[in-house]
């Protein structure tokens, strides 16, 4: 059976916006040896598999510094604190889209990187979305919004067009959603 390491210390070596950096030291349960590890806090984080009538799903495209190049994604977002997860998934898919879920529901969660980072990723499923205004994005963000038919995305993902591992881990769950619940 896996112990849990016992952590002896843990302390803060950077902090911003959007993440913060600890460094801990922590016991080996089987060697008892001191070994430090670092962890990057984060915010939890939503992500949007949002569906017109038509059966087509609301993609995004955007810059990403990271990888230095443009996505095709879903929408999403950090959980502001005091924050619901579904609250953070209303607001995203309105900011970053202009549309508006008339159904929603969560249909999974997802630990991003649990070897380096604290945080969770929420997907939920909004149907019978509209296009009801505008967008308002963040001051960083410069987003493209289109629909394609949800039969497109396998395709897109397997064509190397959606990269993105949480947008296709969302994807999955809507996949076992669709075969399980349907």
């Amino acid at each position: 059976m896996i112990k849990r390491w016992e952590r002896i210390t843990s302390e803060e070596i950077e902090s911003n916006r959007v993440f913060s950096l600890r460094k801990d030291t922590s016991v080996s349960p089987i060697t008892g040896n001191e070994h430090d590890f670092f962890v990057i806090e984060a915010p939890d984080w939503i992500n949007v598999v949002a569906l017109t009538e038509s059966d087509e799903v609301v993609l995004i495209e955007q810059y990403r510094h990271g990888s230095q190049s443009v996505t095709v994604e879903i929408p999403g977002g950090m959980i502001d604190p005091g924050e619901e997860p579904l609250e953070t998934a209303k607001r995203e898919l309105l900011e970053e889209t202009g549309y508006e879920g008339e159904n929603w529901l969560q249909i999974g969660e997802v630990l991003p990187n649990p070897a380096i980072q604290s945080n969770r990723c929420f997907t939920f499923l909004a149907t019978n979305c509209k296009k009801i205004g505008q967008t308002n994005f963040d001051t960083t963000e410069y987003i493209i919004t289109y629909t394609k038919p949800y039969s497109e995305i396998p395709k897109l993902v397997s064509q190397g067009k959606i990269t993105h591992s949480l947008v296709i881990a969302a994807f999955y769950w809507y996949h076992l959603h669709k075969e399980f619940n349907t």
